[in-house]
């Protein structure tokens, strides 16, 4: 694009955002009484300062005057008043625009300038509004006209956002249409702490929704009644493993049925836990649990369809029933369905447990059963898609940019995260929290 061409664009750009400013301020004068007041006040000094009866006499005296020579006086008067007015008006326009305009919007679009979050003109985009959600005071909402810059460009830049407006980006969202960009925002100052101990009174009271941790808005939570199945990731000492085991402790405080896959020995899990769930750690028995699982599966099936009901909720309402939900945890999906190195019947049995692990990830919500699994290596060679693909629900913990992107789509994990964080996860909706610290070792007592 030519120098001159984009000069004409940033000049009908300007123009446009200053009409527009001066719409969102006569919308505020009707909306803010605030704003309201403040446009009276300068009314009554408008009116006291343009003084309409004098200009009226003057022109009653101008339209009397016979001689030229004594009109010019009187014109002149007239013109210095006309000028007060066309004041007036100006001045009232400016106000507008400026009552449209939030504050820092000149200094928040230098700094998006500055990441480089522009268009092919090289121009950044404008706040146009800011207001307090109606769900959560906490959260500011940030509205931008966002100049041609498309939604991705703003999800992919998200961290240097928050690092340029110093603030929390919870969620990046588009307004009433592809020109408006909306970012819901948390101020900086709110910092989350690295240890935050479990209690039994986090536990959530809904159905089955279960509690991951501490974010800057409150509790995180996910219900298993919606979003039926988890995927956990994250290097070595990232904290999974404690979140996983939370997260099935609350499952079984809820009344679930648990059963945990560990092929390391089963170390990981002292024997208290065996006291409330079953604990696997060879593949016949895994193979012979899913199989279990999956004629489970079929037979609520049946028991659904001859009832009439959507999901285990609806029936354990209509029919009195405490159908349990089932939970299958592994810790290390990849020491359970990692192929490399074995021979023909081995990898069969991997096969064998591949495919009912699909058959539950695909239909297991409805029926209540559900996968809850951890990895830190979740691609194609582990992790098969048709597994991976109905497990709509993905956390991260500390990763490099491949781990992250294999996890959730994408670098936030990386960008979110430091690499000495420990318990500190990311959603695949953008939502970073503290995990809870969890102590089996008591938990139970």
């Amino acid at each position: 694009m030519l120098k001159n061409e984009r000069e004409q664009l940033n000049s009908e750009a300007k123009r446009s955002y200053i009409l527009l400013r001066f719409g969102r301020g006569c919308l505020g004068v009707i909306k803010d009484w605030k704003k309201a007041s403040l446009l009276i006040i300068y009314v009554i000094f408008a009116l006291w300062f343009v003084d309409i009866e004098a200009v009226r006499e003057l022109t009653n005296s101008l339209l009397d005057t016979g001689q030229i020579t004594d009109k010019l006086p009187l014109l002149e008067q007239i013109s210095i008043q006309f000028a007060k007015i066309l004041g007036a008006i100006i001045t009232l326009f400016l106000l507008l625009v400026r009552l449209g305009t939030p504050l820092g919007s000149k200094s928040m679009q230098g700094n998006l300038l500055r990441i480089g979050l522009v268009n092919s003109a090289g121009e950044a985009p404008l706040l146009i509004g800011k207001s307090v959600s109606k769900f959560d005071e906490r959260i500011t909402i940030l509205e931008f006209i966002s100049s041609g810059i498309p939604y991705s460009d703003w999800v992919d830049k998200r961290s240097k956002i928050e690092s340029a407006v110093n603030v929390n980006v919870k969620e990046v969202g588009c307004g009433k249409d592809k020109r408006h960009i909306l970012l819901s925002v948390v101020s900086a100052k709110n910092v989350l702490p690295q240890v935050i101990n479990w209690q039994d009174s986090y536990l959530p009271k809904g159905n089955f929704a279960l509690a991951l941790g501490q974010s800057l808005l409150g509790v995180e939570t996910v219900d298993l009644s919606v979003i039926p199945h988890i995927l956990l990731g994250g290097s070595t000492g990232s904290g999974k493993s404690v979140l996983l085991k939370l997260l099935v402790y609350q499952c079984i405080k809820k009344d679930a049925i648990a059963y945990i896959a560990d092929f390391k020995g089963g170390v990981d899990f002292p024997p208290s836990w065996d006291e409330h769930c079953q604990i696997v750690t060879q593949e016949k028995e895994l193979l012979e649990l899913l199989d279990c699982m999956t004629k489970e599966l079929e037979r609520r099936k049946v028991l659904h369809k001859n009832s009439g009901c959507a999901n285990i909720d609806v029936y354990n309402q209509k029919t009195k029933s405490n159908l349990q939900r089932q939970i299958f945890a592994c810790d290390e999906v990849a020491e359970i369905l990692d192929k490399t190195g074995l021979d023909k019947t081995q990898k069969e049995v991997v096969s064998s447990i591949e495919s009912k692990l699909a058959t539950i990830a695909r239909q297991g919500r409805a029926f209540g059963l559900h996968l809850i699994l951890s990895t830190q290596r979740p691609d194609a060679n582990i992790l098969q898609g048709q597994i991976k693909n109905n497990i709509n629900y993905r956390i991260c913990g500390r990763a490099d940019n491949v781990l992250s992107q294999i996890i959730l789509d994408n670098t936030s994990a990386s960008d979110n995260i430091s690499s000495d964080a420990r318990g500190r996860f990311i959603t695949h909706e953008g939502t970073v929290f503290q995990g809870f610290w969890f102590d089996d070792n008591s938990a139970f007592g």
